[in-house]
């Protein structure tokens, strides 16, 4: 059992989230954060995409209409990461979040090998925006092994990439 390995170039195709008001998420995650919205499944669903993909993010409101958020300590999603491809487009967004006068970020790290900003969406799910940076340049401990961490961002030095 333990010599499957599953293939390297596997990726995860979306996240399909349950959502309380799918109007308010479309604004979210379509007007705030620029998916583009491939179709709505009556008004109960929308799939939404970066690129034009089929979906890179179901919303539902199959079985989550008008409720709360889900629990703080209880098992689910921690967050959704959304990768952007290159430093300066995580320093946009982050922009546009603060033109935005958004209210939810909760932080914001190095990681080493990326460098995220954390924010909850309108139902309160995690969301990281980050970009990783090149292989090359991942920290590695001395046996060669990846030693992450956790860092404060350097937010001006993520800004300066508008310049």
């Amino acid at each position: 059992m333990n010599d499957y390995q599953i293939p390297a170039l596997t990726r995860i195709g979306h996240v399909h989230l349950k959502v309380s008001d799918l109007q308010r998420s479309l604004d979210f995650y379509c007007g705030l954060l620029g998916f583009e919205l491939m179709m709505k499944y009556g008004t109960q669903a929308a799939f939404i995409s970066a690129g034009g993909y089929h979906h890179h993010i179901g919303l539902n409101t199959w079985h989550s209409l008008g409720a709360g958020p889900a629990p703080e300590h209880a098992p689910g999603l921690y967050h959704t990461a959304i990768l952007y491809p290159e430093r300066k487009d995580l320093a946009v967004i982050f922009q546009r979040l603060i033109d935005a006068k958004y209210q939810h970020i909760t932080g914001a790290s190095d990681h080493g090998v990326s460098e995220a900003i954390y924010l909850n969406d309108p139902d309160q799910n995690g969301v990281e925006l980050y970009w990783d940076r090149p292989r090359e340049q991942w920290p590695k401990d001395q046996a060669g092994e990846l030693t992450m961490f956790t860092k404060r961002l350097d937010i001006e030095g993520l800004l300066n990439e508008l310049k």
